[in-house]
């Protein structure tokens, strides 16, 4: 299969991806999505198959968003910085509906709990290949997806208190 051919597999789930680590901005997402396909197509990163296609491919993308972000100067830590969102931004941007308070809860997690979690749930992933993705080893990977599952359990949970009362 080409390289092309590959991306286009894949192009749904580097989308959403990508939307994840710009914030979910599809503006900004975009912009690294082209600019990750461009890196790919014109062989300035290059598939070594020591993991698989996806897997490499999110890693051009996590980079991609890294490098831009820095580069327009918004002060994003090398972790995508979902931790530092702005809570009552994205409240006031966007309604109560199912995938925009999933949005909200992801935000509300440390940035490497965040992205481990939507890693593995989100992008079926092992949680190897996630560490893959991340840099990471598996025993950093694994703690960091334990402590994130707890802490979505809780906003889960108070989530639906606040709806009973």
């Amino acid at each position: 299969m080409t390289t092309r051919e590959q991306l286009e597999v894949h192009h749904k789930e580097a989308w959403f991806w990508a939307r994840q680590c710009c914030r979910f901005q599809p503006d900004l997402a975009e912009d690294v999505l082209q600019t990750a396909y461009l890196k790919v197509l014109e062989k300035r990163a290059l598939f070594a198959g020591k993991s698989s296609f996806k897997t490499w491919l999110f890693s051009v993308i996590r980079f991609t968003a890294i490098d831009m972000a820095t580069a327009q100067q918004l002060h994003v830590s090398k972790h995508l910085g979902i931790d530092d969102i702005q809570l009552s931004e994205i409240a006031n941007s966007q309604n109560e509906g199912g995938a925009m308070s999933y949005e909200r809860m992801i935000s509300q997690l440390p940035g490497r709990q965040a992205e481990l979690l939507l890693l593995v749930f989100y992008h079926d992933m092992t949680l190897e290949k996630a560490a893959e993705v991340m840099e990471t080893s598996i025993g950093t990977a694994r703690t960091h997806y334990d402590r994130g599952k707890k802490k979505l359990r809780e906003l889960i949970l108070a989530s639906q208190l606040k709806k009973a009362i």
